[in-house]
């Protein structure tokens, strides 16, 4: 059986500090974790795994990026996200080609299959939602709450390369 949440006042007892039951990051995490198992057997049949269904979004919202771009634009880092390009170029959702004025740059664009792809995801979104118990209200606070921990803990951390992966 869990505990119950923690009053305000366990951060200034030192000896609540540091129970896990009161650790911000732990419950982000473990939401975090049942998201992505929660979302494996809908992106199954799309044949996606989650960080390919994030670079797909991405795509969707803006085709034709630069590699920079999907890495702010999903936060994986290029070395995450390589692979990931070369998987759904391997799958014939994506294509890479090289910049036109600069063909040092190389710019990701959906196939005709990635995009026709995006039809077949539409109903994702919701799917997820409903299998939580949010109001929309709710879960828009939540993301805007975790967007500003996002951006907080990156102007904080003495290395934001590592955040940022």
């Amino acid at each position: 059986m869990s505990q119950p949440p923690s009053s305000p006042s366990t951060a200034t007892d030192p000896s609540m500090q540091l129970l896990l039951r009161n650790q911000l990051c732990h419950s982000l995490y473990s939401a975090s974790n049942a998201m992505v198992r929660a979302y494996r057997p809908l992106l199954e049949p799309l044949g996606l795994t989650y960080p390919q269904y994030l670079v797909m979004l991405a795509l969707w919202e803006h085709d034709g990026v630069p590699i920079k771009q999907l890495v702010e634009d999903t936060r994986l880092d290029s070395g995450t996200l390589t692979p990931i390009l070369k998987r759904l170029e391997q799958k014939e959702l994506v294509r890479r080609r090289k910049g036109v004025e600069d063909e040092r740059q190389w710019l990701i664009d959906l196939s005709v299959a990635g995009l026709s792809l995006r039809e077949q995801a539409s109903d994702i979104p919701l799917k997820l939602f409903c299998m939580t118990s949010l109001t929309l209200e709710q879960a828009q606070a939540l993301k805007v709450a975790a967007e500003q921990i996002y951006q907080d803990v990156l102007r904080q951390a003495p290395s934001s390369d590592s955040i940022n992966q």
